[in-house]
């Protein structure tokens, strides 16, 4: 039996413009029967089912890990793709262009994936951890993580997110704990990339599936409690420095020049010597060569060494007496110091 649209319309138009109801409807679809009987609506039905159970669609940098009867059968890629119906073969749809991330040792808006915090004390917990130098750091972090392999993710491992949480744990603390406070404080690029190599060879040999993207240092600090004794340890750490380089530098300020004193009186003194080694060489050889001509004439030798002996000393004695070296008695002396009217 066909729609009788025109008995509505004449309603609607005798009712005064009124809409017709819905009941008028359902009435109207319960006396609907069409060509062929039910057999043809169960069979539309029925292509229906089927179209929708087989065919389904993976949207792009996603991939559907196929199940068949809870067994992996295949990885299906982006775009359209069918699977058995019935639940014969099921789809799990993983993304793998996305970037997760999962927050250790703070608090800040709840990431979708979860961060591994419940309470305070949770997170106060997780952010304490021991240094190399047997100190106490507070050290908050990020991971960001991509799924790399769909079918590890899911199969190998029976809670990937929460192994990745204790493993990225393990891992902080362990490069952490190999530093001291003040590299933890001050090197937290070196240590969020030794943190990163150490978690993805952790997670590779788990077989996760999971790729680390980065590894994110916050802000690490020591305990509240112990900030301000940790402030003047610094501090006295800092004034030992200045003392150490303001000593050094008057070492190096005063060695070299001790050192450069010591070699100039070692010079001079080498000098000296060289100088009066020649001297002395100089001197023997003139007595040679005097002594070599006093030998050939003795008399005029010995007379002229006498000249140039009183010739050097006499302009040195201020007063001057001569003596007959033969006069026995005393004589009136000659006196030469004041010839000419001046003092000699």
């Amino acid at each position: 039996m066909a729609w009788d649209w025109e008995k509505l319309n004449r309603q609607h138009q005798q009712g005064g413009g009124v809409p017709p109801q819905m009941d008028d409807i359902v009435n109207q679809l319960k006396k609907f029967k069409p060509p062929g009987g039910s057999l043809l609506i169960i069979v539309v039905i029925a292509a229906l089912v089927i179209g929708y159970s087989v065919f389904f669609t993976i949207e792009s940098g996603s991939v559907g890990v196929v199940q068949r009867f809870g067994k992996f059968v295949r990885i299906a890629q982006p775009g359209p793709n069918f699977k058995l119906p019935f639940g014969i073969e099921k789809i799990n749809k993983v993304r793998q262009d996305r970037i997760y991330k999962e927050e250790f040792g703070f608090q800040s808006e709840r990431s979708e994936s979860g961060g591994r915090y419940a309470s305070a004390q949770d997170t106060a917990s997780i952010s304490l951890m021991l240094t190399g130098d047997l100190n106490v750091a507070v050290v908050p972090w990020i991971v960001q993580y991509k799924i790399k392999d769909p079918y590890n993710y899911l199969f190998k491992v029976k809670d990937a997110n929460g192994l990745l949480r204790d493993l990225s744990e393990s891992s902080m603390r362990l490069v952490v704990g190999d530093r001291s406070i003040n590299e933890v404080i001050s090197k937290r690029d070196e240590i969020a990339v030794e943190a990163q190599r150490v978690l993805q060879d952790e997670l590779d040999a788990a077989e996760t599936g999971i790729k680390v993207v980065t590894v994110e240092m916050k802000k690490t600090n020591v305990p509240t409690p112990v900030q301000s004794s940790f402030n003047e340890v610094n501090q006295a750490t800092q004034e030992k420095e200045k003392m150490i380089y303001q000593a050094r530098e008057d070492y190096n300020k005063a060695i070299p020049a001790a050192k450069g004193e010591a070699e100039r009186t070692i010079k001079a003194a080498e000098g000296y010597a060289l100088n009066r080694i020649n001297r002395a060489k100089g001197d023997a050889a003139r007595f040679k060569d005097q002594y070599s001509e006093y030998v050939k004439a003795k008399d005029v030798t010995k007379r002229r060494l006498y000249l140039e002996s009183m010739e050097e000393l006499l302009p040195k004695i201020s007063r001057k007496f001569v003596v007959d070296a033969d006069q026995k008695n005393v004589l009136p002396l000659l006196n030469l110091g004041n010839i000419g009217g001046e003092s000699k």
